[in-house]
């Protein structure tokens, strides 16, 4: 029995019916019951005289995250501390569960850069502590793992090979982080990023710049076409990461690539719309109202409709929040648009047919929440229909 399957066994699949409630659809906001048997919506319709009353409260899909880096502040809080695996896993599944997430993708990096605390044994440790999780059927979400391929880091295909074949493995993104390109365009940028995690000194930093950026002319371009390769040997969905160019467009394109992730330029995000990929970006950058390394506002990309994925990125929350900062905020997004954001678009991106709507014959993850000052608090999340939150 695989990982997956064996944690599905642990659910309980009963009969639940909410009532009451503005139930967020693909296209409306219907008020009114959903019912469930056997973890599966089996009826929508007028409200019922029986089941859970949520108040005229909102209901929507259980979110699906792509894109984490969270778990790694568990596991390393501090430098040079490592806190239990799993605890870390269940801290932080807590975390991602409560925030409205029932399927996420955990990142796990494979190539590491100089500056990183972590360890490629560290990954290795945490995509175990992940798979054990589901194993036992004590993971509140349904977790995944989302190889975050450094491609420009010398250990990058190593430390790839020792991981694809984990069965929870299902997206690869294709990064290259070294000075001057992509994220980091700006060398400005870079320096009080760099210098302000690392407390490096202007000479080291200087040398720091000059081994990545050799490192990036000897490893990127064979490791990006690798590890392409064998993620679609594997049925690896992938990934692009901070396209600032239509170049870099054309280069995703030409690997099989389907998702461009937080592309960093207006010219990017146009490049990767022409070519069919799903474009997303950070719930933080919406919420804060822009990018921290000074890229391109998510908000801009909504407004010019070059929109189609929300992730929490590094905070979990921010995925839920971003979405309903986005409703009234930008012309044309209305709430089932912006809900699609977070849950039916990147669930289709990833390849998760069962999940991502309220509809008829889909998994029973739901959100029951509400808005306060415009924040929407979670009061209750159900996984296939039991109640985890």
């Amino acid at each position: 029995m695989n990982v997956e399957a064996a944690a599905m066994n642990t659910i309980a699949l009963g009969e639940l019916v909410l009532t009451n409630a503005r139930i967020v659809l693909a296209n409306e906001v219907f008020e009114g019951s959903v019912r469930v048997d056997g973890g599966v919506i089996t009826d929508i319709g007028a409200p019922s005289r029986t089941g859970i009353d949520l108040e005229g409260d909102y209901l929507i899909p259980g979110l699906v995250e792509l894109h984490t880096d969270h778990l790694e502040t568990h596991y390393a809080p501090r430098p040079k501390v490592r806190w239990n695996p799993v605890a870390a896993v269940q801290a932080h599944d807590a975390q991602i569960a409560a925030s409205g997430i029932t399927t996420v993708l955990d990142a796990i990096r494979t190539g590491l850069d100089e500056d990183t605390d972590i360890s490629a044994e560290d990954m290795r440790t945490l995509a175990s502590a992940i798979g054990a999780g589901m194993l036992a059927g004590r993971l509140r979400a349904e977790h995944h793992i989302h190889l975050r391929c450094e491609v420009s880091a010398p250990d990058c295909l190593d430390s790839f090979l020792a991981i694809k074949d984990n069965p929870l493995v299902r997206l690869a993104s294709l990064m290259d982080h070294a000075p001057g390109q992509r994220q980091f365009a700006s060398l400005d940028a870079y320096k009080v990023y760099y210098q302000g995690k690392t407390k490096m000194s202007d000479a080291e930093l200087d040398a720091f710049t000059q081994r990545r950026n050799a490192q990036s002319q000897l490893f990127a371009g064979k490791h990006r076409r690798a590890i392409a390769e064998m993620c679609h040997d594997n049925g690896i969905v992938l990934a692009s990461h901070d396209d600032a160019t239509r170049d870099h467009v054309e280069e995703a394109v030409a690997l099989g690539i389907h998702v461009a992730e937080f592309p960093t330029t207006i010219e990017a995000a146009k490049a990767s719309r022409q070519a069919g990929m799903a474009i997303l970006m950070g719930g933080p950058n919406v919420v804060r109202g822009g990018s921290h390394s000074g890229n391109v506002s998510a908000r801009a990309l909504a407004e010019a409709d070059l929109l189609d994925i929300l992730s929490s990125d590094y905070i979990p929350f921010s995925m839920l929040q971003s979405a309903f900062a986005l409703v009234g905020a930008v012309e044309g997004i209305s709430l089932s648009k912006a809900v699609q954001l977070v849950t039916k678009r990147p669930a289709e991106a990833a390849g998760f047919k069962d999940r991502g709507e309220i509809a008829i014959g889909k998994r029973a993850d739901f959100v029951h929440l509400r808005l306060e000052e415009g924040i929407p608090i979670v009061s209750t999340v159900w996984r296939q229909g039991r109640r985890v939150i």
